[in-house]
């Protein structure tokens, strides 16, 4: 793997902060900093020879799909092992079995997370493996968020474009149709109160949802210039989405007791309550336990802000390359397969249940047709392949990104005691800087 100074660092992106799970490795031998940078590049394995590779993951059934591959090359087999999912286990796992300079040769790693990773020297730079040839099989907005300091970290999985999800019924009894824009959506989430509903539910501990909102609206919250970070996150892109939130959930037009996909949330859903939600791709099989929902529940495109885009993400993983890998090479060859052929989408979708496809040219074939549950539309062609090409790509994840939520998060909650988020985003875009300078970490507010 190669070792990449402060300046490559901060040039991609990067920079020296770790997030909570990276300063695991406080008092261990960091992966990388002797021996793994001082290893060449690895070459295949020889012919005839036969080569076992391992997988960490949180996907289920994941070795089904694995099998795949493996009957049809029986010189690289994989094995899957299973791990939690990254916050809640996986990652410390991983961090755990990199300090001891150990690892599997692939892991799941959530694209906001690689900046973490990368900090540690976790990651092999897939660029020295010929990785380049592969690229115009994936998303380019996806390709970017795996690439720094000119060199490529991860092979991007999956993702999760956003639309709206609404019921047709109860917007029928408010006489509306759905809205195209978030001003025309607050006018009919006003109809849908007076009726006694909820518009949809935002969520002030799971500052994601808030974080794709201002995604779209065209925000980036982190740029990197040669000697440091630049930060926006409480630019006017994000605080038009804030103030306009402030207003909408002071005059309670959404719920913010119920947590999307929450216990409380599915049964005000099934009581008939809630009239949509703004959520990702991955949302159509989390609304099927919603009862009596089948057949009920359609899907449009997310209403737009006057500037930005017409979508963006909700989560996202990749298959990465860890630094400790004996056989980088055909590990990266198994990723490419994994996630751009048609073979192991299609097989991902059914046994694993993932997330949206990262190749624009096959969504994956059990997606392509009529959906049942939500009345015969055809919404993933219809409505989310349009939405994943149409993102923002100058978006940057940064190395203190799960922290910087969990700050936004903390000052949100005081929402409900009656502060404005307006004044949490400042607060949180100051907190941050508070962190990046502990860190070591040189940055700068943008210019407004």
């Amino acid at each position: 793997m190669t070792s990449l100074s402060r300046r490559q660092l901060l040039r991609g992106g990067l920079g020296l902060g770790l997030g909570a799970g990276a300063l695991a490795l406080s008092g261990c031998a960091v992966p990388g900093t002797t021996s793994v940078n001082a290893e060449p590049t690895r070459p295949p394995a020889g012919a005839g020879k036969t080569v076992t590779l391992t997988y960490w993951a949180w996907l289920k059934d994941l070795q089904r799909v694995a099998d795949i591959w493996n009957a049809q090359n029986p010189h690289i087999q994989v094995e899957i092992a299973w791990i939690p999912g990254g916050n809640d286990g996986g990652y410390q796992k991983l961090y755990s079995a990199l300090a001891a300079g150990a690892g599997p040769d692939l892991a799941q790693v959530e694209m906001h997370t690689i900046p973490e990773f990368l900090m540690v020297n976790g990651l092999v730079d897939l660029s020295r493996y010929d990785v380049a040839q592969h690229e115009g099989r994936f998303d380019p907005t996806l390709w970017g968020q795996v690439s720094f300091a000119g060199g490529v970290y991860g092979i991007p999985q999956d993702s999760g474009p956003t639309a709206m999800y609404y019921r047709p019924d109860l917007l029928e009894e408010v006489g509306a149709e759905p809205p195209q824009t978030w001003e025309q959506w607050a006018g009919v989430a006003a109809e849908v109160r007076q009726a006694g509903m909820h518009m949809d539910s935002f969520p002030l501990a799971d500052t994601s949802v808030f974080t794709a909102h201002a995604m779209q609206a065209g925000a980036t919250w982190f740029q990197a210039e040669e000697e440091g970070w630049v930060i926006d996150m409480a630019g006017e892109r994000t605080l038009e989405v804030a103030r306009f939130f402030d207003e909408i959930v002071d005059d309670g037009l959404v719920t913010t007791q119920h947590q999307p996909y929450s216990p409380g949330w599915f049964a005000a859903a099934a009581n008939d309550q809630i009239v949509s939600l703004a959520s990702a791709s991955w949302g159509d099989a989390l609304l099927s336990g919603v009862s009596g929902a089948e057949g009920r529940w359609r899907v449009a495109p997310l209403p737009t802000w006057p500037t930005g885009y017409g979508s963006s993400h909700l989560g996202g993983s990749s298959t990465a390359v860890l630094a400790h890998s004996a056989h980088p090479h055909e590990a990266m060859e198994f990723a490419v397969w994994l996630n751009s052929s048609p073979e192991g989408i299609d097989a991902l979708i059914e046994n694993s249940g993932i997330g949206w496809s990262t190749n624009p040219d096959h969504i994956g074939t059990p997606r392509e047709g009529a959906s049942e549950f939500f009345g015969g539309q055809h919404y993933n062609t219809e409505v989310f392949e349009p939405a994943a090409g149409d993102q923002n790509a100058d978006w940057q994840w940064w190395p203190i990104t799960q922290q910087t939520f969990n700050i936004l998060a903390d000052e949100f909650r005081g929402k409900a005691r009656g502060a404005s988020l307006v004044d949490a985003v400042v607060r949180a875009e100051q907190s941050t800087m508070e962190v990046f300078a502990t860190k070591g970490l040189t940055i700068r507010r943008a210019e407004r």
